[in-house]
């Protein structure tokens, strides 16, 4: 039992990395804030969940899983509120069509 836990927090941590990288690529390649905002925050969310998924399932139940249930979901609460306020920002300060260089930010 113990190697089908740590095969599948394995993979679920893998699959949350991968997500993570997504994520970089599509903010370092997407042309403009509103899509460099959507790769980066839905990777992101997806990637926490997957990666603390692993931890949950590789830890077991103890008090340190409460925890870090606790941080996922201050994580998937408080990422797209803050995408919401830089879409808003970036649409109100009419950046929709100016794209900024990564050497800009």
């Amino acid at each position: 039992m113990q190697i089908f836990v740590e095969i599948v927090s394995s993979l679920l941590i893998i699959a949350g990395t991968f997500f993570f990288f997504v994520g970089v690529v599509g903010l370092i390649r997407m042309p403009d804030v509103f899509s460099r905002m959507h790769a980066t925050t839905k990777c992101d969310t997806m990637g926490a969940g997957l990666i603390y998924f692993g931890l949950i399932i590789w830890q077991g139940l103890t008090f340190t899983t409460l925890n870090i249930l606790l941080i996922l979901v201050f994580i998937w609460i408080t990422n797209p509120t803050a995408a919401h306020y830089i879409a808003k920002s970036a649409y109100v300060l009419k950046l929709k069509d100016e794209a900024l260089e990564v050497s800009e930010i």
